[in-house]
């Protein structure tokens, strides 16, 4: 049974920002808010809203954990966690901001909450693979991505999110960022602005491939609808205020991954790549397409969630 919610700023009588996140945490976990949409637990949750109502950067919060904070400023966090508990909005709706690794961008409920491990690919650096040598195709983008005439494609961009990560990544490549939904692309040309990519980042409405016709690319990413009919039956409130369309993919959560590999080979240049998130669909792929040789980039979760194809490879 859950707890009835604290008014908002209630009992707070303690003496560091550590304490008052903690707090937040624990009424996020009575009320049993859903996370995943940005935050893994309480915690982070907490941590996240502390630092938007205190107007701090991540690094800057988590230093300050110790200091003591005001009462004022205790009850802007509270605030904020009990609109998180009594909307049951996700908290980038609440704050109109999503983060993927360093990037941020704007959101609203025009977008799925930007969430992708084909972002932690675009993201990695150092002793870990770089995004060009873990997909071996698409081989004129380089490490550097210097190469002019390189083209990406992002398919069902949403918010613009993967096709902003893919032009920062690469900043010689042209990217064209295709969705299904206007209300969409409206937020996506928002995020191309606020990055100064409006050159670089075309935005293109379009059912997957229909609008397309005649354009091929080096790279294609997707991030496609890919939840079963089963499971948004039981999906939390949270992710209820989500678009539908941009979650449900007709009964095994494949629809539109089927479509996406009928097209794809003929929106590919020679030793182009195809890369797709499919969630938790794995098997249900390799059951459909058995002579297929997918592979599976390691992500955070583990191999099996991003699947890779090569265009001599597709049918």
């Amino acid at each position: 049974m859950r707890r009835a919610p604290q008014p908002a700023g209630a009992s707070i009588r303690r003496s560091s920002l550590r304490e008052v996140v903690a707090a937040g945490a624990e009424r996020l976990d009575a009320a049993g808010v859903a996370f995943g949409q940005g935050t893994t637990d309480a915690t982070q949750e907490a941590m996240w809203l502390a630092a938007h109502a205190l107007s701090r950067p991540w690094d800057a919060l988590v230093a300050a954990l110790d200091e003591p904070v005001s009462a004022a400023d205790a009850r802007k966090i509270d605030v904020l966690v009990d609109r998180r508990i009594t909307t049951r909005k996700p908290a980038a709706y609440l704050l109109n901001e999503a983060w993927l690794g360093p990037y941020r961008f704007y959101v609203d409920e025009r977008v799925i909450v930007p969430r992708s491990f084909i972002a932690e690919l675009l993201c990695y650096t150092g002793d870990r693979p770089a995004f060009a040598q873990n997909l071996g195709g698409a081989q004129k983008l380089g490490e550097s991505g210097s190469v002019p005439g390189v083209t990406v494609l992002d398919l069902c961009t949403g918010s613009g999110c993967l096709a902003i990560m893919a032009a920062m990544r690469w900043p010689a490549a042209e990217v064209d960022a295709v969705d299904l939904s206007g209300a969409a692309l409206a937020v996506a040309e928002r995020n191309v602005a606020d990055y100064q990519l409006g050159e670089r980042v075309r935005l293109l409405q379009s059912d997957l491939f229909a609008a397309l016709e005649g354009r091929t690319y080096d790279l294609i990413l997707s991030n496609p609808p890919y939840v079963k009919a089963a499971s948004m039956k039981r999906l939390p409130e949270e992710f209820r205020k989500e678009p539908k369309l941009a979650l449900a993919s007709g009964a095994d959560g494949l629809d539109h991954t089927r479509a996406i590999l009928a097209r794809a080979r003929h929106h590919l240049k020679p030793k182009g790549r195809l890369v797709v998130e499919i969630g938790h669909n794995r098997k249900t792929l390799e059951r459909a397409y058995p002579k297929l040789p997918f592979k599976w980039p390691r992500v955070s979760a583990g191999a099996g969630h991003v699947f890779t194809l090569d265009r001599e490879e597709l049918p």
